[in-house]
């Protein structure tokens, strides 16, 4: 059934796609060809995070050899259709068990396409089996040019993105499996496969890029509390309770630009110092935890965002974050 609260644009074009997770109603969805199809239900829009972490590790990297750039592209792509598979995978796993119906938070936000009836079980199964496969396929080809540390990042990669719908995200794992991919795992990978070799400093800047994804993680999880709570989702803010779960994401971006100011000095990196740029949104979510979530969307608030809340103002924060440690690393490395 279509999603309630939410206006329903005309068919969406590829902008849509790409920067946003449009509701779209049946018919439009009918006139949609397979790229864009593949696009609203993969969830493009917030593939930017694995984008800019990718992007993050690869200029951590710099310069690049012909080979090395031929690498880091190929790591990138293959990471993007990891994060559409676990996008897929995700919502194909909580319809079969029965969290994304009867109006459940997720039904209500952009094309759920299964309990939208969008599309069938098969159709939507065909998807995330060809979308798994190219990211697959591309692991493996890593793995053979590449070698051991490919297969083992690339197996510990996997294995999060099977299992964090379930059982993961019920264990109140799931927070921290976002935090383990997008930072350690993925940061620190990436450079490894393009560079080569390990290097602590990057370590510890893998950390602090993980801290993004994890803050959109923990507003999305505190944002749907109250469903997940009902179903028996045990989510991180389920158990850290109302006040705890809504300050739990502004203090991890706290920690990010304190983290990114420190590492200026420490490591050397006065390029760091760019993620003050993210500050004011920063800010602009500290005003959203101060209160509890509203149960109706307020005057003037956009259709095309409700019911995302606290989740809309934290993703804006790492995306600019993320946006601005890749300019900060790329900035430092013209300077020297």
């Amino acid at each position: 059934m279509p999603a309630p609260d939410r206006r329903i644009p005309s068919t969406p074009g590829l902008r849509d796609a790409l920067f946003d997770v449009p509701a779209i109603a049946p018919a439009d969805w009918a006139a949609l060809g397979p790229l864009l199809r593949w696009l609203v239900a993969s969830r493009a829009s917030v593939l930017v995070m694995t984008l800019f972490a990718a992007l993050f590790g690869g200029l951590l990297a710099l310069p690049w050899t012909l080979g090395e750039f031929v690498r880091l592209v190929l790591v990138t792509v293959a990471l993007l259709f990891a994060h559409a598979t676990n996008n897929l995978l995700n919502d194909h796993v909580d319809y079969r068990l029965g969290l994304d119906r009867d109006n459940y938070f997720r039904a209500r936000y952009g094309a759920q396409p299964l309990s939208q009836g969008l599309m069938d079980l098969d159709t939507h199964r065909r998807m995330v089996i060809v979308t798994g496969s190219v990211a697959l396929a591309l692991a493996v080809l890593i793995v053979l040019w590449l070698g051991g540390p490919a297969w083992w990042l690339a197996a510990a990669g996997g294995l999060l993105l099977l299992f964090y719908t379930w059982p993961l995200k019920h264990l109140a794992l799931g927070e921290i499996a976002v935090f383990a991919v997008w930072g350690p795992l993925m940061v620190a990978g990436v450079f490894r496969m393009v560079a080569g070799y390990w290097s602590g400093e990057v370590l510890w800047l893998a950390v602090l890029f993980g801290l993004g994804p994890t803050v959109v993680i923990l507003a999305k999880h505190t944002d749907k509390r109250a469903d997940d709570l009902e179903r028996g989702v045990r989510t991180l803010p389920v158990l850290l309770g109302p006040w705890l779960a809504r300050w739990s994401w502004i203090a991890l971006g706290a920690v990010q630009v304190a983290g990114a100011v420190w590492l200026a000095g420490f490591a050397g990196r006065p390029g760091l110092l760019l993620m003050l740029g993210a500050v004011p949104a920063l800010f602009r979510c500290m005003q959203l935890a101060r209160n509890p979530r509203p149960t109706e969307p307020p005057a003037g608030y956009p259709g095309n965002v409700w019911p995302l809340w606290y989740t809309a103002a934290a993703f804006r924060f790492a995306r600019l974050g993320g946006a601005l440690l890749a300019a900060a690393v790329l900035l430092d490395w013209l300077v020297r």
